[in-house]
């Protein structure tokens, strides 16, 4: 997939419509696709499970849709001591949803500090202080509009602020803003935007690599390998760009409104202290699990990985893309950065990796990261639960469970059958995964009826009823969500996987060759998807920017 030859997506526009909370889903509620989306009540021009050869099939799942009637749910947090939850609306919202109801209102809204919400911008992640019950405090990443320090004619400024509580809790302050980073982004896309806590108590935060496509023009620093043009995912001196950063929020230093953790990297070091880790294209979604930091890099043209990330750790883009060489006329690219570069740090290979296309076959187009599962589906235990945004070249994304391996293999991984839908796949496109305190998973999607939060439960206890979950109001689905395109699709957005993650393994031989890429996007990364009536396959590919 050439990264200038995808078709612009335009967003969807929304209708107003009402939140509400089911208690359980229908099998028709996520069964269908009406022109390439999902629909109530129709059938899938092409059924993403004709992929079935692509990645095997695992374990059956059911969906308890928690929440719907959103309009792009980009993340999902659920503070400490606290039996709320709360859902971000990439438009600038955070609602709450609880057992006892879905507020209309927001707890907070931060619009009108943003830029416009198209390409990869706008509110992009949400995580609350360990210690939200006490000091009310929350953090925010989203797309802030150029300032006089922004330098021309870079689009935007990557922020991650601090806001606070009311007293009460019941709702977010938006005055009282603490704007911790801005950092300037030169494209529109390649933002990263996840935000989350650690055990260690510090704040990380990822950023993607300014934009556009491999890494490289305005806002692209050089970096030690000449072989491919630009840099910020090696470069560390420059900018904040192609890493996961790693703050104190409860400190500050040298004038900036955070500490350092002394233990980063590159404190005492050439470099920018607040890097953790680097290498990294779009970072798009992280968490933590079992006190280890999982990481869904977006890949370029190729391949989308899924890194554990470490102290010091160099993931290898822009010289690597997954653990193949990027960009170069042959096979042969560095394993590690010069001795003269931080005392030659090896390139670290992800855990998982899947081509975008297996023997002519789309598989995926965008990894949406997850965690390790401690719920209460069985057959999942001790998998890490992650998925892709669009799957097997249908309209629709796919949850996949990938087994640890034994030392460095990459790791094997299936694709879940969804008992709740009369063809066990997911009602829209995956845009993120969220979990609870109960180490409970959620699927947050978008689809042709809007957004919707979706509890992974065993598919024993999937009802086949659709009702209220609480009193909200109306049972079924909610009001669709209006689509339009202006690009036509010139085939699915390439993508792959199989059995083993990787390409050439499972004995299946994987090519994945970026030849078989044949639309095109400036690069929006998160659930705007495209309908085009009576088209199985969608040209959209947002969450990778393959600009």
């Amino acid at each position: 997939m050439n990264a200038d030859s995808r078709p612009e997506i335009s967003s969807f526009e929304p209708t107003p419509t009402r939140r509400r909370l089911l208690g359980t889903v229908a099998a028709g509620t996520l069964a269908g696709v009406t022109g390439g989306l999902g629909g109530v009540g129709t059938g899938r021009a092409t059924p993403a499970r004709q992929q079935a050869a692509v990645v095997p099939g695992g374990p059956s799942i059911g969906l308890e849709t928690v929440a719907d009637g959103l309009e792009e749910p980009i993340d999902f947090a659920a503070p400490a001591g606290d039996d709320r939850w709360f859902v971000l609306e990439r438009a600038g919202q955070v609602y709450v949803v609880d057992d006892d109801g879905s507020r209309d209102e927001p707890f907070i809204d931060i619009a009108d500090r943003m830029t416009p919400v198209e390409g990869e911008q706008g509110a992009l992640g949400l995580a609350f202080h360990p210690e939200f019950a006490d000091n009310g405090r929350f953090y925010l990443r989203y797309s802030e509009p150029p300032t006089e320090e922004t330098p021309d004619p870079y689009s935007h400024n990557a922020v991650l602020s601090e806001f606070t509580a009311t007293d009460d809790g019941s709702s977010g302050d938006p005055d009282s803003e603490r704007q911790l980073i801005s950092e300037p982004e030169p494209q529109s896309n390649h933002n990263g935007g996840a935000v989350a806590f650690g055990p260690d108590g510090y704040l990380y935060a990822s950023l993607g690599d300014g934009g556009k496509g491999g890494d490289a023009g305005t806002g692209h620093a050089e970096d030690w390998y000449d072989a491919n043009e630009g840099g910020n995912g090696q470069d560390v001196t420059e900018n904040l760009l192609g890493s996961v950063l790693r703050i104190d929020v409860d400190g500050e230093s040298d004038g900036k409104p955070y500490g350092i953790p002394e233990d980063n990297p590159l404190v005492g070091e050439e470099g920018l202290d607040e890097h953790f880790a680097w290498g990294f294209r779009n970072p798009w979604r992280m968490g933590f699990s079992n006190g280890e930091l999982y990481v869904a890099d977006v890949g370029q043209s190729e391949y989308e990985e899924v890194d554990i990330v470490e102290n010091g750790g160099n993931y290898g883009w822009n010289v690597r893309e997954g653990t193949h060489c990027y960009g170069t006329s042959g096979d042969s690219c560095p394993s590690s950065t010069p001795e003269s570069v931080r005392g030659g740090e090896p390139l670290i290979d992800p855990v998982i990796e899947y081509p975008h296309v297996r023997d002519g076959q789309p598989v995926g187009v965008s990894v949406i990261g997850g965690y390790v599962y401690d719920g209460s589906v069985d057959a999942l235990s001790g998998q890490y639960v992650f998925g892709d945004y669009l799957f097997g070249g249908s309209a629709v994304g796919a949850l996949f469970a990938a087994t640890p391996s034994d030392g460095d293999d990459l790791w094997s991984f299936t694709k879940l059958d969804v008992a709740t839908t009369d063809d066990g796949e997911l009602n829209g496109a995956l845009i993120a995964i969220g979990r609870d305190n109960d180490d409970e998973l959620y699927a947050l999607t978008r689809g042709d009826d809007g957004g919707g939060v979706h509890r992974l439960v065993p598919a024993s206890d999937a009802s086949g009823g659709s009702g209220n979950r609480t009193d909200a109001g109306t049972t079924g689905t909610s009001t669709g969500m209006a689509a339009r395109a202006n690009g036509t699709a010139g085939g699915a957005a390439a993508g792959e996987s199989e059995a083993t993650s990787g390409a050439g393994s499972a004995g299946t031989g994987a090519t994945g060759g970026s030849g078989n890429e044949t639309t095109s996007s400036n690069g929006p990364g998160f659930g705007v998807v495209a309908a085009l009536a009576g088209l199985a396959a969608v040209g959209a590919r947002r969450l990778g920017g393959r600009e």
